[in-house]
């Protein structure tokens, strides 16, 4: 028995001496190894970024899009002269198609920045850089008809959106600035009336951004929510002060975390007459500053929801209580995410039936692709809403870490019935050869293949215009000549616009579908859905507004091989459903309100 516990203690006394000194030498490596390479946003990081490159499959999209701004008509500069390195000079500007001449093609508005806010107003009245509209053709080009509309603003511009306010069929048009917001009454011969004193929005001072039309309080016209994003103001001083954003360096004045976060607008349209109603509903969010705003009913009962972006701060969602308050269920649902919103595209990715998020962010930040979990659940009921980041999963999150992100949308540019997606890219760094221009950067073109392949990067076999790169900020999608694909216009700041036409996009079937309701007479808000055999698609009218920008109001569907659908079902926002069974495709198709 002694022999027994003399070998047991012999062998706890060497198995204790053998695992001190494991621990030992593993403390010693851990105290000498190297210090791992900190992610630097401004670098490229091997092992990070480019390992994550998936090769392509066979059946990639052999599509690609041609640059055709200037063939098309489109002359268009952004900015004028040199910036001083004022915040408001980088994030804009947007652009937004609408056919605001009734005569079926989308037209197009491109808001513009004036030029650094030191200009004089001699200068500023004098600078190239102003706002254009130009009509659609109806055969590829267009036509600048800005000076007869009356739209040539030489103003700090931001974003706009189109919206029938007063229900006489005609659609009018807000455009976001800085310090400014203004509203146009499109009077229905080719003029539009400025209404910004008389609708009261004039009074409202601030920085500006994203702005979202919709009928939340479904009486029938439309309201409007104006996103705020800080309250800047310059101060001499703070031109020589450097700060951290995301541990960068950046300039004080150039960093949004310098200035507290501006209030949001909720305009109630009453009759053709506006209240702001933001801070009584509910939806200010003063504690975000706010880039974009998407209106959509993510959980199913029938009241538009409002997704807010915030840079530096949480998002925001604010569900509709359908009383005319709106309860904040940020945290509750998962998508308070703290990084540097910039852009927002709703639509439901994975064909289950609910609207989903895409959020795009800031340098070294991965974007975001909030997964709607309520039809995931079955049975889940209206207002219990749970999101879920899953972007890493599906091939966006990582893949995203060396760009500074801003427009995008969901669109099926290969018609083949997944909605697909679209990155604009641009840095706010400074050149630091030349402190008065931004970084250029590339832009993402991303392919949806489906579960459980997720999306493929494919802008290197999409046309030669991905391998330039731009400073781009606003982007919005539309099918401008009517061929059956989906175009995209992209502003970039201090240079010329891209019109990118979709080539080879239709050679798989499609239906565009535009929706017409009662007194909201562009269907903004209508859910439109379209089912073939068991598949499924769903678009809500208006719900994108990717970044300053709005894209066509008509739905656009990609249907693949099949010649007919089985049906098309609109759910207006006033309650009223609409149905048409065996539908044809390769047309477009209206839908009234009864």
């Amino acid at each position: 028995m002694k022999n027994k516990l003399a070998r047991r203690h012999r062998l706890l006394l060497t198995t204790s001496l053998f695992t001190g000194a494991v621990l030992l030498i593993a403390g010693l490596l851990a105290f000498y190894r190297p210090p791992a390479d900190r992610y630097d946003p401004k670098t490229r990081q091997e092992g990070i970024t480019a390992e994550l490159e998936r090769q392509l499959p066979a059946g990639y999209p052999r599509i690609s899009f041609t640059e055709v701004s200037s063939a098309a008509g489109l002359s268009f500069q952004h900015f004028f002269h040199s910036r001083s390195s004022q915040l408001p000079e980088d994030m804009g500007s947007g652009a937004a198609w609408g056919d605001y001449d009734n005569d079926g093609d989308d037209d197009l508005f491109l808001v513009n920045f004036v030029g650094p806010l030191t200009l004089s107003e001699t200068e500023r009245a004098q600078s190239p850089a102003f706002c254009k509209l130009y009509r659609n053709n109806g055969n590829g080009t267009f036509t600048d008809v800005t000076t007869s509309a009356g739209l040539a603003l030489r103003i700090h511009g931001m974003g706009a959106a189109w919206g029938d306010w007063d229900g006489d069929g005609s659609l009018d048009l807000v455009v976001t600035a800085y310090p400014d917001l203004f509203l146009f009454h499109n009077d229905g011969d080719g003029c539009f009336s400025d209404v910004s004193v008389s609708s009261g929005f004039s009074k409202y001072k601030g920085f500006w951004s994203g702005a979202s039309w919709a009928d939340y309080d479904r009486d029938g016209d439309l309201d409007l929510y104006v996103c705020g994003y800080v309250q800047y103001r310059f101060d001499p001083i703070d031109s020589k002060k450097v700060s951290l954003q995301f541990e960068a360096e950046v300039p004080y004045s150039l960093n949004p975390s310098s200035y507290p976060p501006e209030r949001n607008l909720l305009f109630r349209n009453d009759g053709g007459r506006f209240t702001e109603t933001a801070k009584s509903s509910g939806v200010d969010n003063p504690s975000g500053r706010s880039l974009a705003a998407a209106w959509c009913d993510f959980d199913g009962d029938g009241w538009l929801d409002l997704y807010v972006a915030n840079d530096v701060s949480d998002n925001a969602l604010f569900r509709n209580l359908g009383n005319g308050k709106f309860e904040d269920v940020s945290h509750a649902a998962w998508v308070a995410d703290y990084r540097g919103a910039m852009g927002l595209a709703i639509g439901d990715f994975d064909l289950d039936g609910d609207f989903d998020i895409f959020v795009t962010h800031w340098l070294a930040q991965e974007n975001a692709l909030f997964k709607n979990m309520r039809i995931g659940t079955r049975g889940a009921a209206p207002g219990k809403m749970v999101f879920m980041d899953v972007a890493d999963q599906v091939g966006l999150g990582q893949i995203s870490l060396d760009y500074v992100k801003w427009g995008t949308s969901f669109f099926d540019y290969d018609n083949d019935t997944r909605p697909d997606l679209l990155v604009v890219n641009g840095s706010t760094f400074q050149d630091p050869k030349d402190k008065r221009r931004l970084i250029p950067m590339r832009h993402l073109l991303f392919w949806n293949k489906g579960e459980p392949d997720g999306f493929y990067e494919t802008s290197a076999v999409s046309g030669s215009i991905f391998q330039q790169s731009s400073v781009g900020r606003g982007a919005a999608f539309a099918d401008y000549d009517n061929d059956g694909d989906i175009d995209v216009c992209i502003v970039n700041h201090g240079g010329p616009i891209w019109l990118l036409r979709n080539d080879g996009g239709n050679r798989q079937a499609w239906l565009k579908i535009k929706v017409r309701g009662r007194k909201n007479r562009f269907g903004i808000g209508a859910v439109v859905k379209v089912q073939t055999g068991e598949r499924v698609q769903m678009q809500q009218i208006g719900s994108q507004p990717s970044y300053l920008s709005q894209n066509s109001l008509a739905a656009h569907f990609g249907l693949g091989s099949a010649d007919v659908v089985d049906q098309v079902v609109v759910e207006f926002p006033g309650g009223a459903t609409v149905r048409q069974r065996s539908v044809k495709s390769h047309q477009t198709i209206v839908v009234e309100e009864p």
